[in-house]
């Protein structure tokens, strides 16, 4: 009982806070925000104090390198989480955009206008990053905002979320716009997806088994950022210069998170040729490759790569590589295996590179470019609250826009229906 009384009153906390947040001024919320990256700077050595705590107890319990990864912070990683804050606050800001309007023949103007969704639960695991983009985002897009992080990360979020609350009061803005669940306990995500009567949306960010847990579990709507099942096509007509330094990249360069390549689809006119020098690459960076029959018929010493493979969201220097006889097939492969996250194709030909882009069914589709790009902050966005692999109502890096909605606002001179 406790625990539902802790959740419910941070749920009406937020959407208390939410009916003044849709009205903040612009200039209100950019100074927030630029004060939030400020005191993330100034409270570095404290959130790194506590991110060592998390760290140390995941090297206790041996958690895999990838996840040690995600969970660190460093000097460089806090600035870069301040100057994310700093970016929000100078992009355009997308309340009050009127996205369409018209006029009837009985003189109604009707405008379509977008506005806040109002309160966000965002639960999610083990990258404390995670927690100041969250925040940045939704006090720009005028949402109240409920963060649940993962036990392993509660010392580093905690230590975020109090740097980045002060300046709140300074601004006069509601305090409870933004919330942190402060408890581990396991309970309290079921607890937060029973809570329809304050919060409007749920995004959950993190493995598979979370994803499922909260889709299954939520009585309110759920953008899910499911795992990145991410293909790179080497094409015939590919430059193979080129193909080899975007899939090294892709692969290599951060093998840990959700838009790096897991699938190398290779075209047969190409695969000797090309595999000879990329395997070679790969193997120097400690990849372990799993292949497909004519992958393994061509090189000798690569494992046997099966049909769970192609579905598997490795986040680790493991890669499956198939040969595919054109690019038809590498499209349906994508389709059939992916995850509908980020997909690319390398080949100087239009014709193959527009049929890639038109028939990959992929929240983001590119044509001679690492799938490591997919990212808020990448796309110009500042950051983003997640990746979704959904269709509605946001497809690809959630930022400021994909967290409105929008509502009409009709304007009258005493019209009555007749």
């Amino acid at each position: 009982m406790e625990l539902k009384k802790y959740l419910t009153s941070l749920g009406k906390l937020a959407k208390e806070a939410s009916c003044g947040a849709m009205c903040l001024s612009t200039k209100v919320k950019n100074l927030a925000l630029n004060d939030m990256a400020k005191s993330l700077c100034a409270h570095t050595y404290d959130i790194l104090k506590a991110n060592d705590k998390d760290v140390r107890a995941a090297l206790k319990k041996r958690l895999p390198a990838p996840f040690i990864d995600r969970l660190q912070l460093n000097d460089k990683r806090i600035r870069a989480m301040a100057d994310s804050l700093a970016v929000i606050a100078k992009l355009d800001d997308p309340v009050g955009e009127v996205i369409k309007a018209w006029r009837r023949p009985n003189g109604l103007w009707i405008h379509k206008v977008r506005v806040p969704i109002g309160v966000i639960a965002i639960i999610y695991e083990s990258r404390p990053n995670v927690t100041s983009d969250c925040i940045g985002l939704c006090v720009k897009s005028g949402n109240s905002v409920i963060l649940r992080g993962g036990s392993e990360a509660m010392n580093s979020n905690l230590g975020i979320y109090a740097s980045v609350k002060e300046p709140l009061k300074k601004h006069r803005i509601h305090a409870g716009m933004v919330n942190m669940v402060s408890t581990d306990e396991r309970r309290a995500i079921d607890v937060l997806l029973g809570l329809a009567e304050y919060i409007d949306l749920v995004m959950p960010r993190g493995g598979e088994s979370l994803i499922k847990r909260v889709a299954q579990a939520s009585r309110i709507p759920v953008i899910k950022h499911y795992k990145g099942i991410c293909a790179v096509y080497v094409d015939e007509a590919a430059d193979l210069t080129m193909a080899r330094e975007v899939c090294f990249n892709a692969k290599v360069q951060r093998p840990g998170v959700c838009n790096a390549m897991e699938t190398m689809l290779v075209h047969a006119g190409i695969a000797k040729k090309f595999l000879t020098s990329m395997i070679a690459d790969f193997r120097k960076a400690h990849v372990e490759i799993r292949g497909c029959r004519e992958t393994r018929r061509l090189f000798k010493g690569v494992k046997a790569a099966t049909q769970a493979d192609y579905r598997t969201e490795f986040l680790d220097l493991i890669l499956s590589v198939k040969v595919v006889k054109d690019v038809s097939e590498a499209t349906v492969h994508i389709n059939s295996y992916g995850s509908h996250h980020s997909d690319s194709i390398i080949t100087e030909d239009y014709r193959n590179a527009l049929t890639f882009l038109r028939n990959v069914d992929s929240a983001c589709v590119y044509v001679n470019a690492s799938t490591r790009f997919t990212d808020g902050h990448e796309f110009g966005m500042g950051a983003e609250i997640g990746i979704s692999t959904d269709k509605l109502h946001a497809r690809g890096p959630v930022a400021l826009e994909e967290l409105t909605t929008y509502k009409y606002m009709v304007l009258g001179k005493g019209q009555v229906r007749t």
